[in-house]
């Protein structure tokens, strides 16, 4: 779970978070026949609708309509103004309404509209642009270029993961032009006014990008947070946030974020998700499909920050039955069967059968346990360091992949032993049926704890299945094995929770795609 200090920011779709810009809001509000702000509302509560539906809580829902945020941009543009960043020019150029920025010739490419006739479209986007005049403010983005190399090569974990990292790097090899700033206000009303000057508005990711400052307090209040601040962004906005963004705050006086974290796009069977292919994934299709834990651990055990990931519905079915329905809840089912634990306690550890050795290699006539027995336990007990590593550098599919290997060789133990088969009535036997258990529902405990971020629902089922209380649920006091080291152990000869049946239904195959039929 989220520590302490840890702030969850969502954002309305203006702001960074999204492509729908500026622009391309107050457009699609008059071929709506309404406003930008009911347009906005509208999308906005989606958003929020999506979150509590994924079970994704935050401590801020922010939109760049609020007030706070408004002031916060207009004493920003200020410090900019005030430190001598901007000044006002012509520019022309091959401008992108939908993206809200001007792209180079490198960038285009020659197509053909519905009409037939030649156009050029953005390369990355297939958003056609149109060559654009008027006069705005310029921000002098040159100035800024070999402070901002000094920033990355002093911080080479400033991006992640790395291959984003030398992205931008290669990116600062390059020309930087100045960058405008502002768009006339006759074409752009949907905006903040520039202060000083109501013929122009404030260029929609100045505006959207100090929403991170907004919501921690800026202009009064950030230093408790800022730059100890993460940011979470897709690939195709990454020039905004480490090139644009880390430059305007220079120029603010403020220092980069200490962290941004990047990741790449979902696929469809090999396609990129688009309205007019018919393919785009509705997610509350998807978690009534699949349940929110199942949906969510899918999405975080496929999802690879570095490259896109594909997407199909028989994909998700057969990782979620796999790892969550049967190694996972097979695993707490037949540990915790009365058949196998009549008592439903957890059960105690016995040294005699498990001694503690230091090379597990010389584990002959030392009790039950195998030297395979000890190298599984060695890699249980090494877990929670490496998933909160994994967690830490967002490489959270890794963190999973071991969890779901612990889990494999837990259920290779539980059935190399055969508990089902020892004689409870021979006291040397019994000890080590409680062993096997005791140690197969201590890694258990140990996965439902690692798993709370990623299935909160499943997890808080499986651990209050192991009766362990919600203090006892921390990340920072996981133990494991206590026993095992010389040490006592809280849970042994506890009752076990009750049992509310299966961990996770396997899913069915879906018979029809999960594609987004809601209409904006």
């Amino acid at each position: 779970t989220p520590e302490p200090c840890a702030m969850w920011l969502a954002a309305e779709p203006s702001s960074p978070s999204c492509r729908r810009t500026k622009g391309s809001i107050q457009q699609a509000a008059a071929a709506a026949g309404t406003s930008p702000p009911e347009l906005c509302e509208r999308v906005s509560s989606l958003f929020h609708q999506a979150l509590t539906h994924a079970a994704v809580s935050f401590t801020d829902f922010t939109r760049t309509s609020e007030p706070r945020h408004q002031r916060a941009v207009r004493h920003f543009w200020g410090a900019l103004r005030d430190g001598g960043a901007l000044y006002k020019g012509s520019y022309e150029g091959w401008y992108c309404t939908p993206e809200e920025c001007f792209l180079p010739e490198s960038q285009l490419a020659e197509r053909r509209d519905a009409q037939g006739r030649p156009c050029k479209v953005s390369l990355e986007t297939g958003h056609q642009v149109h060559w654009t005049k008027e006069e705005n403010y310029m921000f002098r983005l040159s100035a800024f270029q070999d402070p901002l190399r000094k920033w990355l090569r002093d911080n080479p974990q400033a991006i992640s993961p790395y291959p984003f990292y030398q992205r931008v790097l290669h990116w600062l090899e390059e020309d930087l032009p100045d960058l405008s700033v502002s768009r006339e206000r006759s074409r752009l009303q949907w905006g903040i006014p520039v202060p000083s000057d109501s013929t122009q508005t404030i260029y929609v990711w100045v505006d959207a990008l100090v929403n991170y400052l907004s919501v921690v307090g800026y202009p009064e209040t950030h230093g408790e947070w800022w730059p100890a601040v993460h940011h979470v962004v897709g690939k195709d906005i990454l020039k905004f946030h480490a090139v644009y963004w880390p430059a305007l705050l220079m120029a603010a006086g403020l220092a980069p974020p200490e962290r941004i974290l990047v990741h790449s796009h979902w696929t469809v069977h090999g396609q990129k998700m688009s309205k007019s292919l018919g393919n785009v994934i509705d997610p509350f299709a998807c978690i009534g499909q699949y349940t929110v834990d199942g949906f969510r651990y899918f999405l975080l055990r496929q999802g690879v920050p570095e490259r896109d990931c594909d997407y199909y519905d028989e994909k998700v079915v057969k990782v979620v039955n796999s790892e969550l329905a049967d190694a996972l809840g097979g695993l707490l089912n037949r540990s915790t069967a009365l058949s196998i634990n009549p008592s439903n306690t957890y059960p105690c550890f016995s040294e005699s059968c498990f001694p503690k050795v230091l090379d597990y290699r010389e584990t002959k006539g030392m009790g039950r346990a195998s030297a395979e027995d000890y190298e599984f336990v060695a890699s249980v007990a090494s877990l929670p360091l490496q998933v909160a590593n994994y967690f830490e550098g967002f490489q959270i599919y890794k963190a999973l992949e071991c969890i779901a290997l612990c889990v494999r060789q837990t259920n290779s133990f539980f059935q190399r032993h055969r508990p089902w088969k020892l004689n409870r009535k021979d006291p040397a036997e019994q000890l080590w049926l409680d062993t096997i258990i005791h140690v197969t529902l201590e890694c258990l405990r140990v996965y439902g704890t690692l798993l709370q971020p990623v299935i909160p629902h499943t997890a808080d089922r499986l651990l209050s299945r192991l009766a362990v209380e919600p203090e006892e649920r921390g990340l920072s006091s996981l133990t494991f094995l206590a026993r095992y080291n010389g040490k006592s152990c809280p849970f042994e000869g506890r009752q076990l929770g009750p049992d509310t049946g299966i961990l996770f239904h396997r899913l069915e195959k879906s018979r029809q795609p999960q594609i987004e039929t809601k209409k904006l």
